[in-house]
């Protein structure tokens, strides 16, 4: 199966990166993409897929990450393209993400004072718009973060949309939402599903009518642990944990886990243009 979204390249795992690595091997996971969320995690990313057969890398800066512009005067927009340009080329890089819009007030980060206004929005918009050309020019696939933003982001992609974008682009941990769902099947999107699907309702009933050639799979590890391992309180979550998933979403769409694993993998593989 194919983690198409775990964040390996997290200071939750530096401890124990290759052990867990080793465990999801051992139970089925033979690919993952690691995404970056701002240069340093970006290089880390590369570094670990650099490592190991089968792991890949993405590139970006997450949308809560724009908020360093307003925290560090020397920091610029044209500074986080710049640092990405250097980076994008590694082989090992198959796509620019993870990268969109963020309207969530997050209670728990790094940034002081963090707010959602205008100007933060309007910074996020530029720098999306930005990424999205970044992936055109080194034809790389796209993973697209949206959180309480769909009025952002669906204008943005359209007005920056190529047709080399056609079937490799992903919403990652799609919020169930039809209007995201129909603007997927007109660009040729794929639709990421993850642990949330075995705890929430509406996601269930969305899921439900994605068609399985628009779904992948992720962990989003260390997040998202999956039922009934978050009740368990066993954090955090793994890719070890896909098959978990994957089970979960068999059951949902009616389809026996060997197919739902065999197209997942073949729609993964065919994000990310790896053989």
């Amino acid at each position: 199966m194919f983690d198409t979204h775990c964040h390996l390249n997290f200071s939750r795992f530096k401890k124990n990166v290759e052990e867990v690595i080793t465990s999801a091997m051992e139970n089925g996971v033979s690919q993952i993409v690691i995404p970056g969320t701002d240069i340093d995690t970006s290089v880390k990313a590369i570094e670990i897929a650099q490592a190991h057969e089968g792991l890949y890398a993405a590139v970006g800066v997450h949308p809560h990450h724009v908020y360093e512009l307003k925290t560090a005067s020397d920091l610029s927009i044209k500074n986080f393209m710049s640092e990405l340009e250097k980076i994008i080329s590694n082989p090992k890089v198959v796509a620019v993400g993870e990268v969109g819009m963020d309207r969530h007030v997050y209670q728990s980060t790094k940034y002081e004072k963090y707010s959602i206004d205008e100007s933060f929005i309007n910074q996020q918009k530029e720098l999306l718009g930005e990424q999205i050309k970044l992936a055109v020019q080194y034809n790389k696939s796209l993973i697209l973060h949206n959180r309480e933003a769909k009025v952002d982001i669906l204008p943005i992609v359209e007005e920056n949309w190529d047709k080399k974008l056609d079937g490799r682009v992903v919403f990652h941990c799609c919020e169930p939402d039809e209007e995201l769902l129909n603007f997927a099947k007109e660009h040729k999107m794929y639709i990421g599903v993850d642990g949330d699907i075995t705890y929430y309702p509406e996601k269930q009933k969305f899921i439900r009518k994605v068609p399985l050639e628009m779904l992948v799979l992720e962990t989003d590890a260390p997040f998202l642990l999956p039922e009934p391992l978050r009740t368990q309180k066993l954090f955090p979550n793994k890719p070890e944990n896909i098959p978990m998933i994957a089970q979960y979403i068999s059951e949902i769409k009616n389809v026996s886990l060997e197919e739902l694993a065999s197209k997942t993998t073949l729609n993964a593989r065919n994000l990310f243009q790896i053989s």
